[in-house]
């Protein structure tokens, strides 16, 4: 199967970021399954709902183009999942992202889930992420850490500030576990695959989930669900497809 994964950083703007990923991901995946990498520039470097925005629509628009263009499943590698919906009721082809598949991932390892994000100005963004997935009485708590995401990826080169990230993800996350939270999610593939390099990383007993290869497989599973059993995402509601005019003039408009 071939999978388009779409990051919201780019290979020039974190190249030891990309490699890593790239490595981590294909070491992971099925042998017959091919994972093709594709960035956003500019990327996203400033945590602002504005940004999410910008990188959500690029977002949506790949989605459209990997279903026309002979892919078998999207991935959006994006914890906040910016246009998730929406790439979703648009593309032809089983859409994944980050976020959500932690989120239910981690549901099945502990009642209660905190979530240790980047930057505080992210926490607004997960707070609607958590309530539109109906999981407000599942994510009971989010924390954020004090960097922007440009910041973090010099983590991947520098063993240091690796350890500082490690230490005040910590630091955020122990009073979560105090307060009754089972198992911890740092939003972010970045920092999810900055801790991947400590072995069976736990805070206070919780452990910590690393969502990449989780949404890795389930767009895997996605995938051969519809190939083996014809199942598709619903198209009653939420996912109604629009007309392919409507997905052409959404490729083709506003023009700057």
């Amino acid at each position: 199967m071939k999978i388009f994964y779409q990051s919201f950083v780019n290979e020039t703007a974190a190249p030891g970021y990309w490699g890593r990923l790239g490595n981590f991901l294909n070491s992971h995946a099925h042998a017959d399954t091919e994972i093709v990498f594709q960035g956003i520039t500019p990327f996203d470097s400033y945590a602002h709902a504005l940004v999410e925005w910008r990188c959500g629509r690029e977002a949506i628009a790949n989605a459209i183009t990997a279903g026309r263009n002979g892919f078998d499943g999207y991935l959006m590698g994006h914890f906040q999942d910016s246009g998730l919906y929406e790439a979703r009721a648009a593309s032809s082809i089983p859409v994944i992202s980050l976020g959500e598949a932690s989120m239910l991932y981690g549901c099945q390892y502990g009642q209660k889930i905190g979530i240790i994000t980047i930057n505080p100005r992210f926490i607004p963004g997960h707070e609607h992420q958590v309530r539109k997935y109906g999981l407000a009485e599942r994510v009971t708590a989010i924390h954020a850490m004090q960097f922007e995401p440009g910041q973090i990826l010099a983590a991947f080169d520098d063993a240091d500030l690796l350890q500082q990230v490690a230490d005040e993800f910590t630091r955020q996350a122990e009073p979560l576990v105090e307060a009754g939270v089972d198992v911890l999610i740092p939003a972010g593939g970045i920092p999810m695959l900055l801790f991947a390099q400590i072995s069976g990383f736990r805070v206070a007993e919780a452990p910590v989930l690393n969502g990449l290869p989780v949404a890795l497989r389930m767009t895997e599973i996605a995938v051969e669900m519809r190939q083996m059993f014809g199942l598709e995402v619903s198209r009653t509601r939420d996912f109604i497809r629009p007309p392919d005019e409507i997905l052409d003039e959404f490729l083709g408009h506003p023009k700057l």
